[in-house]
C-alpha cells in the first residue's frame, strides 16, 4: 500500500514536529533570518517553481511549524515511539543466534519452540519460523515470519515479500493478500487461503524498515530506501547462512506499492556484491511507485480518459483540466529532484505533486480501488487490515510469534513521515530496474487495473520509457491475452520481450492477490516456474 503524502503530513502539526530523527543531509538554510532555498545551479523558472511549492506548504502547515519540524528533523535523534520494546529476557535456549564475520554489526535471531510457536496459531501447517534481524550498532530489530512451501521446500523457490507505505507491515501481505491465511473479523481466527503463494514457494515476510509492525528501535530510524536496501541485503546473507538448504534454490524478490522503490534498490545492492552467497533470480513488483516523473502524469488519464483507463470517466472536465495544469509544474519539480537528488528539491516536488490526487479524493472513492468507497475511515480503507491490527496485538499471538514490542500497527505514520521529509518518495528508482535487466535477470511489473494511486497506465508508461539494452524489443511487443491455467479464465493482458514483462490484471485494485487471488497465484506460479513470457 502506498500512503498519500500530503494528507498524512497535514494530519496534525504535533505529529509533524514529532518526526525528529536522523539528518536530512541537504540543509534548508534561512533567508531574511527565516528561510532560504539553496537553489544554486537551477534556472530562474525552476527556482520559482520550487519556491512556489515551499510557500504552498508553509501556507498549509504554518511557517513556524514547518521550520520547527525541519530543524528538529535535521538535528535531532529520537526513538521510534509507536512500537517500543517490551521487557524480554533473552535466553540462549530459546533463541538461536546466527552471525557472520563479514557482517559484524548484524545478527539473525531465530526463535525456538521453547520461546515461541507460530505453528500453534493455525495460520498454516507447514514449517514456519519467526525471529528478529538485529543491526546492533544502530539498535535496530526487524521482525520476519518465514513459511516453507506447501509443495516441496527442498526444491521450490524462495520469495522475499515486502509491502510498501513507506511504513506498512509485510504481515499485510501474509494475512490479507498472498499469505497462507486471512482472518475472520468476528473471531480473529485464521481462514485457510488455497491461493497462497507458498503453494509452490517458500515465502519470507520481512517487516522493514525499522519501526514497522513488530520491528523496533530504541534510538535509531531509517529514512531512505538506500539505507533500507543495505539492511535487507545483510538480512539475506544471514538468512541463507541459517537456511543453507535453500541457498541454491531460485530466489525472487516480490512486493507492491512503495516496494517499487525498495525492490529495485535492494536488487542493485545485491548485484553490487560479487561475493554474495546466494543468487537473485528475478523481481516482481505489483502496482509500484518506481518512476514518479512519469507516473504522476497518468493520474489525469486514469480518472478522465475512459478509452485509455478501461473504466468510466470519474472526474469532471474541470477537475481533469486542473490535474493537467498541476502536472505541468509537478513535472518541472520532479525533474529538478531527479537532477539534484536533494531534499530541498525532492520534498517540495513530492508534496506539491501529491496534490494532484485531491480531485479524486474529493469524490469519496477509494484511491486503491476506483470502483467504490473505502470500507473504513482510517486511511487503510479495508476492514481486513483492521482485523490484522487486532490480531497481531492479541497477547497469545505476540507470544506465539515472539514479538518484542508492546504494540503492532499495520502502517506507521512516523516511519512514513521520515521518508517523506528526506524527499525519498519523489526520487527515481527505475534506473536500478535497467541495471537488473542489463544483468540478464527477468523483471515482472504487474498492476491491477482498478487501482488509482499506482495505476496501471503509469506503470505501463514507465516500463515503455525505460532505457536498457533490449528496450526497443520491449517497446515493440504487442499485448496478448492472458488466461489462467486453473480454469482458463481471462485474467488480463501481457506485454513482454522475454526479459521485461508487464501484466495488466483485470478487475483488481492496488492489492492484486487480495482482489484476484486465483489470477495472482497463476501469475506467480508460471513466473517462478520459468514461464516469464507466459507462453504456455
Amino acid at each position: 500500500m502506498r500512503l498519500h503524502s500530503f494528507p498524512l503530513l497535514l494530519s496534525g502539526l504535533s505529529l509533524v514536529t514529532g518526526v525528529q530523527c536522523a539528518a536530512i543531509g541537504q540543509r534548508i538554510l534561512s533567508v531574511d533570518s527565516d528561510y532560504r532555498y539553496s537553489l544554486e545551479g537551477l534556472d530562474k523558472a525552476l527556482q520559482d517553481d520550487i519556491k512556489f511549492a515551499w510557500n504552498s506548504l508553509e501556507q498549509r502547515l504554518g511557517t513556524q511549524a514547518l521550520k520547527k519540524a525541519i530543524r528538529d528533523y535535521e538535528t535531532g535523534v529520537c526513538p521510534i515511539t509507536s512500537s517500543l520494546p517490551t521487557d524480554i529476557k533473552s535466553d540462549s535456549d530459546n533463541v538461536e543466534t546466527i552471525t557472520l564475520g563479514s557482517f559484524p554489526e548484524y545478527q539473525l535471531r531465530l526463535h525456538t519452540k521453547k520461546r515461541s510457536n507460530p505453528l500453534s496459531l493455525g495460520v498454516d501447517t507447514v514449517e514456519q519460523y519467526t525471529g528478529y534481524f538485529d543491526i546492533n550498532d544502530d539498535d535496530k530489530h526487524l521482525f520476519y515470519w518465514f513459511f516453507e512451501s506447501r509443495n516441496d521446500p527442498a526444491t521450490d523457490p524462495v520469495i522475499l515479500w515486502l509491502n510498501g507505505g513507506p511504513g506498512c507491515s509485510s504481515v499485510t501481505g501474509c494475512l490479507f493478500e498472498l499469505g497462507p491465511a486471512s482472518l475472520n473479523g468476528t473471531t480473529l481466527t485464521p481462514i485457510h487461503n488455497p491461493y497462497s503463494w507458498n503453494n509452490n514457494a517458500s515465502v519470507i515476510f520481512l517487516e522493514q524498515p525499522v519501526g514497522v509492525g513488530y520491528s523496533y528501535s530504541t534510538r535509531s530510524s531509517v529514512s531512505s530506501t538506500k539505507v533500507a536496501a543495505k539492511d535487507v541485503y545483510a538480512f539475506l546473507e544471514l538468512f541463507f547462512t541459517r537456511f543453507a538448504q535453500f541457498v541454491n534454490n531460485d530466489f525472487h524478490i516480490a512486493g507492491e506499492s512503495y516496494a517499487g522503490h525498495y525492490i529495485p534498490n535492494i536488487a542493485s545492492e545485491i548485484l553490487d556484491h560479487e561475493d554474495k552467497s546466494f543468487n537473485l533470480t528475478s523481481l516482481l513488483i505489483g502496482n509500484g511507485i518506481t518512476d514518479p516523473l512519469i507516473q504522476y502524469g497518468w493520474y489525469g488519464p486514469m480518472a478522465c480518459n475512459a478509452s485509455l483507463s478501461g473504466y468510466k470517466q470519474i472526474l469532471s472536465d474541470g477537475d481533469c483540466k486542473k490535474i493537467d495544469d498541476m502536472y505541468s509544474r509537478c513535472k518541472r519539480l520532479v525533474r529538478a529532484c531527479y537532477r539534484t537528488l536533494s531534499t530541498v528539491t525532492c520534498l517540495p516536488a513530492n508534496l506539491y505533486c501529491e496534490r494532484i490526487l485531491e480531485p479524486f479524493e474529493e469524490t469519496g472513492l477509494n484511491v486503491y480501488d476506483i470502483r467504490g468507497p473505502c470500507e473504513t475511515q482510517d486511511g487503510n480503507c479495508y476492514l481486513g487490515m483492521d482485523y490484522i491490527d487486532k490480531y497481531m496485538n492479541l497477547p497469545e499471538v505476540k507470544e506465539a510469534l515472539g514479538a518484542e514490542v508492546d504494540s503492532y500497527s499495520g502502517c506507521d505514520d512516523d516511519v512514513f513521515r521520515q521518508f517523506i521529509l528526506t524527499g525519498d518518495e519523489t526520487k527515481p528508482f527505475q534506473q536500478y530496474i535497467a541495471q537488473v535487466l542489463d544483468a540478464g535477470l527477468p523483471v515482472l511489473i504487474y498492476a491491477g487495473d482498478k487501482d488509482y494511486i499506482c495505476n496501471w497506465l503509469g506503470n505501463l508508461a514507465w516500463t515503455e520509457a525505460l532505457d536498457w539494452k533490449e528496450s526497443a524489443s520491449y517497446q515493440k511487443a504487442e499485448f496478448k491475452n492472458w488466461y489462467t491455467e486453473f480454469e482458463g479464465l481471462p485474467a488480463g493482458e501481457i506485454k513482454t520481450n522475454g526479459r521485461l514483462t508487464f501484466a495488466r490484471v483485470y478487475d483488481a485494485g492496488h492489492m492484486v492477490p487480495h482482489d484476484q487471488p486465483e489470477a495472482a497465484l497463476d501469475m506467480v506460479n508460471r513466473w517462478i516456474a520459468g514461464d516469464v513470457s507466459y507462453n504456455r
